[in-house]
Order: C-alpha cells, then sequence, then structure tokens
C-alpha cells in the first residue's frame, strides 16, 4: 500500500483555524512558544482545544502544557444517538460529558452513526475522549465505497504510535491494516485482509488486540494478522518501533483521492474522488456507518497499560511507554484560553462555553468546529429532510453541512473538484513539509486544502 508521506492519524484531521491568523507551526526541531504552547494533532500551535486530544508534548512548550489524558474506561458504545457527542468547539475535556469528540457532520439514521462527507468537503472524524493504554476495541461497521473515499477505524497516541484499519472504496473486499511508531513513516508494516464480502453493504466486526507484546486484528472473530513488539526492534535509534502509549478510538471518512493530493495517496485511494457521483446525486455525500463500538482496557496491575487513576502524563520527551504516568490529574480546562499548565485560565467574562473564550489573537480550536445544518438526504430517505443540529441524536433528518460556514468539513467553492481550495496553495504548502521531520507532515491534506 502506497499513502504517500502520511501517516494516517495525520492525515485524518488538520484544518485551518478560523480564529486567527495561521498558527505558528512545531515539530520535534521547533516547539511552540510559549504564548501558545500547544502542539496539536495537526502540527500547529496554540491554547485551549489545541492542548486537549492529539497534544504532542513532545513538541509543545512543555511536557506540561498539553492537558493530562483520561484513563481508559471499559465501555460498550451503542452509536445509535449522538447524545454523547461533542464537536471540538464545545468539548474542554471532562470525559464524564461526552464519549466522542470530533468535527464534520455525523448523522444519526436506521440506529447507527454515519460519517459523512459532502462533496468538496475533508469529512468527518470522530475520537473517544478516553485513552486506551492496551486493550480490545472492536468495531462493527459498514464502509464508504466509491474511488478516492477512504473510511479508517484506529487507534492513535497523542505521540503519533498509530494502529489502523483502513478501506478503499474502490475495493469492497478487502480491510488494511497498518501501525507506526511515533508517526515515522514506514509503509513496509502494511498486510491486507482479504475476500471479506462487500464491506459497504455489509456490516461487518473488526477488532484490534493490542498489549505489550503483540497486536492482533481480527475481522469477524477470525484472525487476520497478528505482528509481535520483538520483531520491531531498531537497531539504529535503540528501542522498539512499536505503538506503546495510550490511544484514542479515531473513527473517520476523508478523501484520499482529493484532485489536489499527492499522486501517490490519490492512486492509492483508488482514483480521483467523483464529486457527481450516484451517491452524491442520492444522498447529497458519502458515507460510512458505524454500529456497536466496544472498548476493553488492559487493565495490568503494574505499567504499563494501567487505568487506576485520572489521567495519563509523560514524564519524559522520550514517550515511551515507560515514561507514561497513570496519574490523579485533572482533565479538564476551565475555557478554551486555559492550558495544561494554567488549567483556569479565563478572560473574565465566560464559564466555559464555545463562545467568547478565545480572543482573535490567539488560536484555541483547530479547524474551527463548526457543525451548521444543511439540507441533504439520508440514506433510504425518500425527502430531504428539514435542517437540524448535527449534534442531536435519534432523528433521520439530520442533515449534511450547508455552504455558508467555513470550519473543518466545509469548502464549498463550486466546481473545482479539489476540495474547493486553490491546489497551488496546497502545492506550496506540501513542499513546504516534505524536507522537514517524519513529524512535519501531520498537518495533513486536510489543513492543505483550507489554507
Amino acid at each position: 500500500m502506497v499513502r504517500s508521506l502520511l501517516p494516517l492519524g495525520a492525515a485524518l484531521l488538520g484544518a485551518a483555524t478560523v480564529l486567527a491568523d495561521s498558527p505558528q507551526k512545531c515539530s520535534l526541531t521547533q516547539k511552540c512558544p510559549k504564548e501558545a504552547p500547544c502542539c496539536s494533532q495537526y502540527g500547529e500551535c496554540g491554547v485551549g482545544a489545541y492542548c486537549l486530544g492529539g497534544c504532542d508534548p513532545r513538541m509543545s512548550f512543555s511536557l506540561d502544557s498539553c492537558v493530562p489524558e483520561p484513563v481508559c474506561q471499559s465501555k460498550t458504545y451503542k452509536m445509535d444517538s449522538l447524545d454523547r457527542y461533542k464537536d471540538i468547539s464545545k468539548y474542554l475535556g471532562d470525559p464524564n460529558e461526552a464519549d466522542w469528540v470530533g468535527q464534520g457532520q455525523p448523522l444519526v439514521y436506521n440506529g447507527n452513526v454515519l460519517l459523512t462527507m459532502p462533496p468538496n468537503s475533508v469529512g468527518t472524524v470522530l475520537a473517544s475522549t478516553t485513552y486506551m493504554w492496551y486493550g480490545n476495541v472492536k468495531a462493527k461497521l459498514k464502509t464508504s465505497k466509491d474511488r478516492g473515499v477512504v473510511t479508517a477505524f484506529i487507534l492513535l497516541s497523542d505521540v503519533k504510535d498509530e494502529i489502523d484499519y483502513e478501506f478503499v472504496g474502490a475495493d469492497l473486499s478487502t480491510a488494511q491494516t497498518n501501525y507506526y511508531f511515533q508517526g515515522i513513516p514506514n509503509y513496509d508494516n502494511s498486510v491486507n485482509i482479504t475476500d471479506l464480502s462487500d464491506t459497504y453493504n455489509n456490516f461487518h466486526e473488526y477488532e484490534i488486540r493490542w498489549t505489550p507484546d503483540d497486536i492482533t486484528w481480527l475481522v469477524d472473530g477470525k484472525v487476520g494478522r497478528i505482528k509481535k513488539r520483538a520483531d520491531t526492534w531498531n537497531a539504529t535509534s535503540n528501542q522498539w518501533a512499536f505503538p506503546q502509549t495510550p490511544a484514542r478510538v479515531q473513527i473517520s471518512i476523508w478523501p484520499g483521492g482529493l484532485a489536489s493530493n499527492a499522486q501517490g495517496t490519490i492512486d492509492w485511494a483508488g482514483g480521483v474522488i467523483d464529486w457527481n457521483s450516484d451517491e452524491i446525486k442520492k444522498y447529497g455525500y458519502y458515507f460510512a456507518t458505524f454500529g456497536e463500538i466496544t472498548v476493553e482496557c488492559y487493565n495490568a496491575s503494574s505499567p504499563p497499560g494501567t487505568n487506576k487513576g485520572v489521567s495519563y502524563y509523560y514524564n519524559d520527551v522520550s514517550a515511551t511507554n515507560n515514561t507514561v504516568v497513570d496519574s490523579d490529574k485533572p482533565t479538564v480546562l476551565k475555557s478554551f484560553l486555559a492550558t495544561g499548565t494554567d488549567m483556569n485560565k479565563t478572560d473574565g467574562t465566560t464559564t466555559g462555553s464555545a463562545t467568547g473564550t478565545a480572543s482573535s489573537s490567539v488560536n484555541a480550536i483547530p479547524g474551527g468546529g463548526s457543525t451548521p445544518g444543511g439540507g441533504a438526504q439520508v440514506p433510504g430517505s425518500s425527502n430531504s429532510g428539514s435542517s437540524s443540529s448535527g449534534s442531536s441524536g435519534g432523528s433521520s433528518s439530520n442533515s449534511a453541512p450547508d455552504c455558508a460556514t467555513t470550519g473543518f468539513s466545509q469548502s464549498c467553492d463550486s466546481g473545482s473538484g479539489s476540495g474547493g481550495s486553490n491546489p497551488n496553495n496546497a502545492a506550496r504548502a506540501i513542499d513546504r513539509t516534505l524536507g522537514a521531520s517524519a513529524f512535519a507532515v501531520v498537518i495533513g491534506f486536510a489543513a492543505l486544502l483550507l489554507l
């Protein structure tokens, strides 16, 4: 499998903020400044939501700039409602308030959650609000279809350890598996599980069993692949190139075949995406269907793999499993002006809501996090449905975004076929990433679309 230079977790999200000028970039060699100390999942510096899920302590101003990560909770998520979902612009780090945080347009239809991707958007992504430090996770899902459309079910840690299931819409009989250590691109790690029955029309159960010693990928209870830690020793770096740090569950749909993407990514995704396909004409968006998701924590008696406290944090920049601390540190920010080192900071006039918690001079919400209404159909519906909030649950009339907004999922310039962005701007942005460190590509293709 070839996906150009981008590990999946690096490519999934990434969007330009709407709160200020372009944020300062961050990497292993360029840490964030004190005034914007948190390096987000997308390699950009800010405060507030930048300091929550995905915040990389290695690239932040200090290890404690990022907010500690809520510990693992064994739980079954029914995925029949969005009552326990919050947009990134409304979540301040309390896992008791939400099971999932994300961007884009999730909908509820027929007792399942649809992740949607309207024309010229960068799709939808949801991430769990708690972190697995080893354990089992399984998801019942139907993939999206058509060339260029990618569905993903992954584990991704804040330091870019990653374990993947990826599904390319042009091939409905294959699940691609992969893993990465700290975001270092190594595409020799990919193995396909083949001969599946129509992944678009049929639910399958995909499972990841992750221990300190191995990773097992299963489909419908049948082992498809095993990777042992013992086989990942890197003599040059003198460490195990094996995922080993607390990770969020992340599910998504994204446009691998965007015309402005690198050619290797487009080829891997099955070709350039068709924004005028039968799927788009019928429903108004591409979609992937997610049913029940179950997390079982590892429950070690001593590290690594414990979940005895409230949160995880790192005590060393090497960010390996022996540097993870299972602690009682809090995980909730007072406002989007707060950071890991000043979790109670506010502007003196707000109560922690998304409105008014960040000034125009600071970046606090990657991608803006808007979740507007619109008028697209849900699969199987005979009418377009009325406009309603994407964060509410239970109604099949929940609708796709309109084009009157900016943010993660929206770029509605008509007729471009390239995500509504200027391809030349995207090309220049890609050029900026190629010569940098392995992590520099973490801003991903979606960030480039909105430059």
